[in-house]
C-alpha cells in the first residue's frame, strides 16, 4: 500500500522496530526542518496519555505551518491489553470515532511494536477510511539476506558472505543492532573494499557469541583441541569473563536440546525458529549442529553444565577450570 497524500492518521505496527522508526522519520521530515515544524509536532506515551488529549493536540490549528503532527507510541496495545476493562473499551471507541473527524492538516501516527489485529476497532477505521493508512512491519525471516542488502543498498558497501554470517550470528534477529554495526563497519572499511569477517571481529563487541557456535561445532566433531583453543581465545578477551562465557555455552546447549526434541517429535527444521523463539539464522545452525548429537547425549551435557554452574557458584571450582574440564569431558 503506498502512502496517501491525503492521509490524516496512520497505524504503523509489527515487530520490525527499525523500519517503523525509519517510516516515522520520513513522515516527520515532511513536516519541514525549521523551528516552526518542531512547534507543530507533539509526542505522546500511549500508556499514560488520554485519547482526548491526543486528539486535541493533533486537531489544534498549526502554528505558522500547514500541518500538525502527533506521534503516539503504544496506545492501541495499552488500551486493548488484558485488564484494560471498560476504561480501555471506552478509549478505543472514542479513538475509533475521532479518527474520521480529524481535520485535513492533522497527521496522527499511532506506533505499535507488536501486531494489531484487523478486527481492532481503530484498525477497521484505518483500513476502510480514505484518510487512514495502515502498514505492518515484519522482521525478515532471513537476517543474512537483509544484512547483505542493507549494506549494499543503504550504505553502498559490499560485505562478503563470511562477514554476513559472522554478523548474523552475533546480532540474532535484532535488526537495530545489526544496522548499528553496519554503520560502524561501513565507516571503517576503505572505499571499494568489502567488509570482511576480520572487520566484524575487530569492530563488533559481540563476537564471542559467534565463537561459541564455532566451539560447539568443534565439540560436535570431537575436536577437543580446537574447542579448547577457541575457549582460551574467548577467555583472553578482557571484555569477557568466564561466567558470561559459561552462560553462553549453557544457553547454546539448551537451545540445541530444544531443537533436537522439536525435530525428533516430528517438527520440521524450518519451524525451529518459531518453536523455540530464535532467529532463522540461529535456527539453521541449531538444525545443523543437532545432527551430531542424540537427545541422551545433549541431556547429559546439559546436566554436566548445570553441575559445573552450581559448583562455580558455591566456590567449589574456578570458572576457567570448569570450562576446561567440561570441554575435555565432552570431547574425550
Amino acid at each position: 500500500m503506498s502512502t496517501k497524500q491525503s492521509a490524516t492518521f496512520y497505524i504503523f505496527h509489527g515487530d520490525d522496530g527499525l523500519s517503523i522508526t525509519e517510516a516515522v522519520k520520513k513522515l516527520r521530515t515532511q513536516m519541514g526542518t525549521d523551528s516552526n515544524a518542531e512547534l507543530n509536532i507533539s509526542e505522546f506515551d500511549g500508556t499514560s496519555a488520554s485519547v482526548p488529549e491526543i486528539i486535541n493536540a493533533v486537531s489544534s490549528y498549526p502554528f505558522l505551518a500547514d500541518k500538525r503532527m502527533a506521534l503516539v507510541k503504544g496506545l492501541l496495545t495499552h488500551i486493548t491489553r488484558k485488564g484494560a476493562g471498560e476504561t480501555g473499551k471506552r478509549a478505543l471507541q472514542q479513538l475509533a470515532e475521532s479518527l474520521p473527524t480529524l481535520p485535513e492538516y492533522a497527521r496522527l501516527i499511532l506506533i505499535e511494536q507488536q501486531n494489531i489485529p484487523d478486527n481492532n476497532a481503530a484498525m477497521k477505521v484505518a483500513l476502510s477510511d480514505p484518510h487512514g493508512y495502515v502498514k505492518k512491519f515484519t522482521t525478515p525471516k532471513d537476517i543474512t539476506r537483509w544484512i547483505k542488502q542493507r549494506a549494499e543498498t543503504d550504505y553502498n558497501v559490499q560485505i562478503d558472505n563470511r562477514a554476513v554470517s559472522a554478523l548474523a550470528a552475533v546480532v540474532g534477529n535484532d535488526m537495530r543492532l545489526a544496522d548499528n554495526e553496519l554503520v560502524k563497519l561501513a565507516s571503517y572499511v576503505e572505499q571499494d573494499v568489502p567488509i570482511s569477517e576480520a572487520d566484524v571481529a575487530t569492530l563488533t563487541p559481540y563476537v564471542p557469541e559467534a565463537n561459541i557456535f564455532k566451539m560447539v561445532d568443534a565439540i560436535a566433531e570431537g575436536r577437543g583441541q580446537l574447542a579448547l583453543e577457541l575457549l582460551h581465545r574467548l577467555l583472553s578477551d578482557k571484555n569477557q569473563n568466564p561466567f558470561s562465557i559459561f552462560s553462553m555455552i549453557t544457553r547454546q546447549f539448551r537451545l540445541l536440546l530444544l531443537a533436537k526434541e522439536h525435530l525428533i517429535t516430528g517438527g520440521a527444521p524450518g519451524s525451529i525458529a518459531g518453536a523455540i523463539g530464535v532467529s532463522a539464522f540461529v535456527a539453521q545452525n541449531l538444525a545443523r549442529q543437532s545432527r551430531a548429537f542424540d537427545v541422551p547425549e545433549l541431556e547429559r551435557i546439559y546436566r554436566a553444565l548445570q553441575d559445573y554452574d552450581f559448583r562455580m557458584k558455591i566456590g567449589g571450582i574456578k570458572p576457567d577450570l570448569a570450562l576446561d574440564l567440561f570441554i575435555a569431558s565432552v570431547t574425550g
